[in-house]
C-alpha cells in the first residue's frame, strides 16, 4: 500500500463502463430518486437558497415598514408573523441546512470517496427538509404563521396568549426539520471518520472536514435540547401539562435555558463550517499552505467546546444570580480567543503568499468577511459585558451585532464558496465581472443597512416593534438602514441572475481546477466521483504530487473499478485511515422520498389535530424505511475484492468496525443528549419550585412500592434476554428459533417495564396536569416510550430478517444495532427510576 502506484498494469477493458453504469444518475422525472451526493447536494443548496431569498423578501417588508414613523404598510399582527418567519427561516431553513448541503456535496470530493456511507439517509433528510420547509413557510400566506418570534418565548406562546394553530406549526414543524438536520449529522460524522482515502490520517484531513466533524458533533449535543423544548411546549399547549406555567410550579425560564443551550451554539454551528471553507480558500488564493494548521484545528475544537458554556449570555437581564453573570460573561469573552486564532492564521497565510495573492471574487468576499466578522466580534465582546448588556439588551444594537456575526461570519464566506466551488459542479464558472458587482453591492448595502442600527439601538429603539412615533431621533437612521437593505438585496438579485445565466450542473467534464488548488475535490470526477481513490501523503496532495490527477484518472490508485458490480467505496480506520473493508452502497430508489413524505405528513397533520391521518403517515414512513433498509445488508455473498497493490478487503463487516455500528452510536449520543436535557429540566424545576414536589413520604420509594422495583427487574431481564438472543444467533444455513423467541421476550419485557413505571405513578393518584412535578414525571415515561418503540421496531425487523434467512452469526448487523439501542434504553430507564423515585426522597 505504500507504493506510489498501486495499479501499474493497464486497466481491463470494460472496467470504466461498469463503473459508469453502477453510478449512473437517473434521468427525467426519476431524478428525484437519485442518491448521488452531487445531485443531493445541488438540490439541497438550491432549496436553502430559495429559503434565503424568501426570508430576505420578508426582511425587506419589515425594513419598508420601519423606514418612516407611524407607517401602516402592514398590520401589527402580520408584522409579528413575518418577523417570526424571517428569523425562523434564516436560522432553521437556511443557515444550518445550507451548511449541511455543502458537507453532503463537498466532503466526498475532498475525501476522494465515491459517496458518503448512507446516501439514502441523505436523500431522506433533503426531501423531509424541502417538503416540510415549504409547507411551514407557506403558513405566512394563510394567516397561520407563528407570531412569537423565532425564539418563541412562553408564556406568550402558551395557549392562553397564542390560541389557534400558529405556534403549533412552529413547534411541530421545527421539530421534524431538526430531525432532518440530525440525520445529516449522522451521515457527516460517519463519513468523515470512516470513508477517508488511504493515508489521510486525522492530521492530513482538510480543515473543512474538521469543521464539519465538529459541526455535526455540536448538532448531536445541542439540537436535542431544542427538540425537548418544543416537545414540552407543544404538550403543554395540547394537553395542559404545566411545564412553563408558574401557578403550577412551571417556569418560563426553563424554555430559555433549553432554547439558548441550542441557540447560542447554533451561531458557532453556522460559523465553524464557514470558517473551514475560508481556511480552504485562503491557501489557494495565496498559493501557500495554511499557516498554523494544527492551531486552527485546536481553535475549531475549542470554539465548539466554549460555545456550550454561553447560553446564559442571552439571559443576563432575567434576574439570574450574580455569580452566574460573572461566569457566563467571562466565557462569552473567552470564545473570542479561538476565533482570533483563525483570523490571524488567515492573515498570516495571505501575508506569506502576498506576492501571488490574487484578488478574485472569492477573495473579495473573504476580505469582506474578515472586516464584517471582526466588527461583529468587537460588539460581541461589548454585549458580553454585563453592564453594557443591561443597557443595550432588546435594542437594535443587538440586532446589528448578530447580523454582523451571522451575515459576516456565514453569508459572505458562503458567497465566496459559491464562486470558488461552482466550477466543480458546473460546465461554466460564474462571471468574475458580475461577481465583483455582487460583492460591492452586498458589502456596501450590508454596512449601510446594519451599521446605523448600532446607533439606533444606543438611542433606545427597541427590537420587535412594528412602528414608532416621530420625534425620537430614529427616522433618518431607519431610512438609511432601509436604503441599505435594498442595495444588499440588489446584490443578491444580481447573483441570482448570474446563477441562472451561467450555472449548468454537470457531474462530469467540469472545469479542471481553475484556481490551482491543492486538495482532492479538484481531481477529475464523473458520476462515480474519482476513477480511483488515491493514497494520500500530505495535506495538499495536488501540489505535492503533480501527477496525481492523471494517475487517478487512469485508474492507477485504489478501487479503480466496481469489483462487486455495484456502488462501493473504501472504509478506513478512523485515526490513520488504513483500509478495512469495502462498503456496498445502494443506488436510486423511491423509498427515501416516500419516507420523507410520510414523516412530513405525520408532523404537519398532527399540527392541525388530524390524528388518524397523522398516524397513517407515520406508518407509511416506517414501512418505507423497512423496504429501503431490506436490501442494504448484502451480507458476505462476495467475500472479498482486490482494491490494488495486492490488497484484498472484505465486502461485509459487523460489530464495532461496521459503519452501521458507528451510526447507531451517534444516534445513541443524540438520544442521551435529549435525555440529559430532560434530567436538567426535572432538576431545574425541582430547584425553582420545590413547593409542588411531594415530600419523601408522598413519592413511591423503591423499598415501599412494588411497581418501580418490578420495572427495574423487567429492564434488567429484558437486557439479559436480548444478550442471550445474540449468543443464540444461528450459524449460516442453520436454524435456531430460540433466537426469535428470546428477542421477542426481551422486547415484551421492556414494554412491560414501561407499563409498570407508568402505573407506579398513576396508582398514587398523580396526574400530569396537576403540577410541573406530575408533568415531568409522565414526560419521563413519554421519552422512554419513544426509545422503546424504536427498539421494538428494530427487534421486529431483526426477527423478520431472521425468518427470511438473512440474519445469522456472520450477517448480524441488524441485530447488533438493535441490541445497542436496547442496552442504551435499559440505562435510560434505570437512570429514570433512580431520578424519579430517588429525588426528592434521597435529598430529603
Amino acid at each position: 500500500m505504500e507504493r506510489d502506484l498501486p495499479n501499474t498494469a493497464p486497466r481491463p477493458d470494460g472496467e470504466l463502463e461498469t463503473l459508469k453504469r453502477a453510478w449512473a444518475v437517473p434521468r427525467g422525472f426519476r431524478l428525484v430518486t437519485a442518491v448521488n451526493n452531487q445531485v443531493i447536494g445541488i438540490l439541497y443548496i438550491g432549496a436553502a437558497l430559495l429559503f434565503f431569498i424568501l426570508a430576505g423578501i420578508l426582511a425587506l417588508i419589515m425594513r419598508t415598514q420601519l423606514a418612516v414613523p407611524e407607517n401602516d404598510l402592514v398590520s401589527q399582527d402580520f408584522y409579528n408573523q413575518i418577523f417570526t418567519m424571517h428569523g425562523t427561516t434564516m436560522m432553521f431553513l437556511f443557515a444550518v441546512p445550507v451548511v449541511e448541503a455543502l458537507g453532503v456535496m463537498l466532503l466526498p470530493q475532498m475525501l476522494a470517496a465515491r459517496d458518503l456511507p448512507f446516501p439514502r439517509l441523505s436523500a431522506f433528510a433533503i426531501w423531509a427538509y424541502i417538503i416540510g420547509g415549504l409547507v411551514f413557510f407557506s403558513t405566512v400566506f394563510y394567516d397561520l404563521a407563528p407570531k412569537g418570534g423565532w425564539f418563541m418565548y412562553p408564556p406568550l406562546t402558551l395557549k392562553e396568549y397564542s390560541p389557534g394553530d400558529n405556534a403549533d406549526f412552529w413547534l411541530l414543524g421545527i421539530g421534524f426539520i431538526e430531525i432532518s438536520a440530525i440525520a445529516g449529522a449522522i451521515e457527516i460524522v460517519v463519513g468523515t471518520l470512516r470513508t477517508r482515502p488511504p493515508g489521510m490520517s486525522l492530521v492530513r484531513m482538510p480543515i473543512f472536514a474538521w469543521a464539519m466533524l465538529i459541526f455535526a458533533a455540536m448538532i448531536m449535543i445541542a439540537f436535542p435540547a431544542v427538540i425537548l423544548g418544543t416537545m414540552l411546549l407543544e404538550i403543554e399547549r395540547s394537553f395542559g401539562w404545566p411545564f412553563f406555567t408558574a401557578e403550577k410550579g412551571g417556569d418560563p425560564l426553563l424554555w430559555q435555558h433549553l432554547f439558548w443551550f441550542f441557540g447560542h451554539p447554533e451561531v458557532y454551528i453556522i460559523f465553524l463550517p464557514a470558517a473551514g471553507l475560508v481556511s480552504m480558500m485562503v491557501p489557494t488564493m495565496a498559493r501557500h499552505p495554511l499557516v498554523g494548521y494544527r492551531l486552527i484545528v485546536v481553535a475549531l475544537i475549542a470554539t465548539g467546546f466554549f460555545s456550550f458554556g454561553l447560553w446564559v449570555h442571552h439571559m443576563f437581564t432575567t434576574g439570574i444570580p450574580s455569580l452566574s453573570l460573572g461566569f457566563f460573561s467571562a466565557a462569552s469573552m473567552a470564545v473570542a480567543v479561538p476565533s482570533g486564532i483563525q483570523v490571524f492564521s488567515w492573515i498570516a497565510t495571505m501575508a506569506a503568499g502576498r506576492p501571488r495573492f490574487r484578488i478574485t471574487t472569492p477573495s473579495l468576499f473573504i476580505l469582506g468577511f474578515l472586516f464584517i466578522f471582526t466588527v461583529g466580534g468587537v460588539t460581541g465582546v461589548m454585549v458580553a459585558l454585563v453592564p453594557v448588556d443591561f443597557q443595550v439588551h432588546d435594542t437594535y444594537f443587538v440586532v446589528a451585532h448578530f447580523h454582523y456575526v451571522l451575515i459576516g461570519g456565514m453569508v459572505f464566506p458562503l458567497f465566496a464558496t459559491f464562486y470558488y466551488w461552482t466550477p466543480m459542479v458546473s460546465r461554466n464558472m460564474l462571471s468574475e465581472t458580475l461577481g465583483r458587482w455582487v460583492f460591492w453591492l452586498m458589502f456596501v448595502g450590508f454596512n449601510v443597512s446594519f451599521f446605523p442600527m448600532h446607533i439606533t439601538g444606543l438611542l433606545g429603539m427597541p427590537r420587535r416593534v412594528w412602528t414608532y412615533p416621530e420625534g425620537l431621533g430614529w427616522e433618518t437612521l431607519n431610512m438609511i438602514s432601509t436604503v441599505g437593505a435594498y442595495v444588499l438585496a440588489a446584490g443578491v438579485a444580481l447573483f441570482v441572475f448570474d446563477l441562472f445565466r451561467r450555472f449548468r450542473p454537470t457531474f462530469a467534464d467540469s472545469v479542471d481546477n481553475p484556481w490551482g488548488a491543492g486538495t482532492l475535490e479538484w481531481l477529475p470526477t464523473d458520476t462515480y466521483s474519482t476513477r480511483s481513490i488515491p493514497y494520500v501523503k500530505s495535506r495538499e496532495p495536488l501540489w505535492d504530487q503533480p501527477e496525481l490527477a492523471r494517475e487517478v484518472e487512469e485508474g492507477r490508485h485504489f478501487l479503480p473499478g466496481a469489483p462487486t458490480g455495484g456502488r462501493e467505496t473504501i472504509v478506513t480506520s478512523p485515526i490513520d485511515a488504513r483500509p478495512q473493508y469495502v462498503i456496498r452502497m445502494p443506488g436510486p430508489g423511491w423509498m427515501p422520498l416516500l419516507a420523507a413524505v410520510g414523516m412530513a405528513g405525520f408532523f404537519l397533520l398532527l399540527t392541525v389535530k388530524l390524528v388518524v391521518p397523522a398516524v397513517l403517515s407515520g406508518i407509511v414512513m416506517i414501512v418505507a424505511c423497512f423496504i429501503w433498509a431490506w436490501k442494504l445488508d448484502h451480507g458476505p455473498e462476495i467475500p472479498s475484492v482486490e482494491i490494488g497493490a495486492g490488497v484484498r478487503l472484505p465486502t461485509y463487516m459487523a460489530g464495532p468496525l461496521s459503519h452501521a455500528w458507528w451510526a447507531m452510536v451517534v444516534l445513541i449520543i443524540v438520544a442521551s443528549s435529549l435525555y440529559i436535557a430532560y434530567v436538567f429540566s426535572y432538576l431545574y424545576l425541582w430547584v425553582v419550585s420545590p413547593e409542588v414536589w411531594p415530600a419523601a413520604a408522598g413519592v413511591p420509594g423503591l423499598p415501599e412500592e412494588a411497581w418501580p422495583v418490578s420495572a427495574g427487574v423487567l429492564v434488567v431481564a429484558g437486557s439479559a434476554l436480548v444478550s442471550a438472543a445474540g449468543r443464540l444467533l444461528p450459524r449460516p444455513g442453520r436454524g435456531a428459533r430460540a433466537f426469535a423467541l428470546l428477542l421477542g421476550l426481551g422486547a415484551i419485557s421492556f414494554l412491560a417495564a414501561l407499563i409498570c413505571e407508568g402505573l407506579s405513578h398513576w396508582q398514587t393518584g398523580l396526574r400530569p396536569t396537576d403540577s410541573a412535578y406530575g408533568a415531568m414525571v409522565y414526560m419521563a415515561s413519554f421519552l422512554n416510550l419513544q426509545v422503546i418503540a424504536a427498539c421494538t421496531i428494530l427487534a421486529l425487523y431483526a426477527i423478520a430478517r431472521y425468518f427470511a434467512g438473512k440474519l445469522d452469526t456472520e450477517r448480524r448487523v441488524n441485530f447488533d444495532n438493535a441490541a445497542l439501542l436496547y442496552y442504551y434504553a435499559a440505562m435510560q430507564m434505570l437512570l429514570g427510576l433512580v431520578l424519579l423515585h430517588g429525588f426528592p426522597p434521597l435529598a430529603s
